[in-house]
């Protein structure tokens, strides 16, 4: 066989290019770079939520920090993970009334945002930019957030990933926090590609202003309609950007049947409301306010996104003037509609979606397949039990908690009662034993679930605050 010149040194240059590759291939979710349909390291390291992961926050003046949070500034710091230290770290505070409750309480558990790349670009925790430290405010069973997360991602929602961590201050115990993926690049490129669209977290400047924008509504052609969706763009928006999500909203609002479609994810949303719809989270697109939701924007197509569950589980009410202990009506929460008729109508990507008999099916299809294998098998009462194994030896020694250690037993135990019950009532309104509209139930309250025995409160109230 006659061997050509150049064969050892071709056989060298791809061995050479191989081995190239292999190591961009193990390293580039530090160096930022995610392969296509691959799982991002950082989703098997910190997002491991098989165990308590350990974050020590390195920060020069820790006293300083938290005199200044209020002001939601970021301070550079160097962080910790699971033993392995990142440097020229971006940390502030997070939260909105969480934020001010906390300091008009005289208290110092704020909630956290680190941002990898906030001092150095491209700087990341193998892949992820930025994730939340959430202190479980409002939640003594510590368990809100990270079963909402879960029960969205079993139904398949693109959601925040999360996990249980210790957090320490210069060395010294902190408290237990759950670690949260913010929804900005490394979430957008894990979710939808390289390739991902527009993400957006709409939110208003003030509850006395119409917000139309905010519960997607279309009014006009003219992009400063909608300054309380623009205005929170996750990355650069351009014109066609905007042109893009006008023309999505006008069809949401003006489109009848399956012609939603072409504006709207519709399988996505359905998804989305029935794990919303049960949680009862008034603090929210299906609330008052509105809020605490991702837009997502790709190709004209628009879907929602989850965020912020430390007021669900029919908590948002606690800490008004008059508190209402209504754990029956909240319980029995009417599934088709999960609002007064002002608010509904208001809320045009639930409300026009469900007036297309066949959406509306699906939508109890999928809350009935929601019920059997989450609920009906066990699932969830043995994630509850796992979970709460897991971590309450770190909640019975959090040195800034909430609570104490048995209102956290509490808690956890009030959290799991009111789940159940609301799958049962659930499951009754699917088969109509129990109404599923407002309506229904004002005339029928004999076939509800009973829930006299749950105390909302023990799932947490800013009177717990007062310690």
């Amino acid at each position: 066989m006659l061997k050509h010149k150049y064969t050892d040194r071709i056989c060298i240059i791809i061995a050479a290019a191989a081995c190239i590759i292999a190591a961009l291939f193990l390293s580039g979710d530090k160096l930022g770079i995610t392969p296509v349909s691959s799982v991002p390291e950082y989703s098997v390291r910190i997002f491991d939520d098989s165990y308590v992961h350990h974050i020590d926050i390195q920060i020069d003046d820790w006293d300083k920090f938290l005199e200044e949070a209020p002001e939601e500034e970021y301070t550079e710091c160097d962080v910790e993970i699971d033993g392995e230290l990142f440097t020229s770290i971006g940390l502030r505070a997070k939260g909105n009334n969480s934020r001010r409750l906390v300091e008009e309480y005289g208290l110092d558990r704020y909630s956290l945002k680190i941002e990898f790349d906030h001092f150095q670009e491209g700087n990341t925790y193998y892949g992820l930019d930025k994730m939340s430290l959430d202190s479980s405010f409002q939640d003594n069973s510590y368990l809100k957030n990270y079963m909402t997360y879960d029960m969205m991602s079993f139904m398949g929602v693109p959601s925040p990933l999360c996990s249980y961590v210790r957090v320490t201050v210069n060395g010294e115990d902190w408290g237990l926090f759950l670690a949260v993926e913010e929804p900005e690049e490394a979430f957008a490129r894990r979710n939808f590609g390289a390739d991902y669209g527009m993400l957006y977290k709409p939110d208003y400047r003030s509850l006395e202003d119409a917000n139309n924008d905010v519960a997607l509504k279309y009014t006009t052609d003219n992009p400063e309609e909608y300054d309380n969706i623009f205005r929170h763009a996750k990355f650069d928006c351009t014109e066609s950007d905007q042109q893009r999500l006008i023309q999505a909203l006008k069809v949401l609002s003006e489109g009848q049947g399956t012609e939603l479609e072409s504006a709207v994810n519709v399988d996505e949303v359905l998804r989305y409301f029935t794990v919303q719809v049960f949680v009862v989270n008034l603090d929210s697109y299906l609330g008052k306010t509105g809020h605490n939701y991702f837009l997502y924007e790709e190709d004209g197509v628009i879907s929602i996104l989850p965020w912020d569950y430390n007021l669900a589980f029919a908590t948002y009410s606690l800490g008004m003037p008059d508190p209402v202990n209504d754990a029956g009506l909240y319980v029995n929460y009417p599934i088709d509609t999960p609002a007064a008729g002002e608010i509904m109508t208001n809320r045009p990507l639930y409300h026009n979606l469900m007036k297309t008999e066949e959406y509306f099916a699906r939508y109890h299809e999928y809350f009935n397949y929601f019920m059997e294998k989450y609920f009906e098998n066990g699932y969830f009462e043995k994630k509850v039990a796992e979970t709460t194994r897991m971590i309450a030896p770190y909640v019975e020694k959090d040195p800034t908690a909430f609570c104490s250690y048995e209102d956290y037993l509490i808690g956890v135990e009030t959290f799991t009662k009111f789940c159940l019950l609301r799958s049962e009532s659930v499951r009754g309104q699917l088969e109509g034993t129990i109404p599923s509209t407002i309506a229904g139930q004002e005339a029928d309250t004999e076939n509800r679930i009973d829930a006299s025995e749950v105390w909302l409160p023990d799932m947490g109230e800013i009177a717990d605050l007062r310690q």
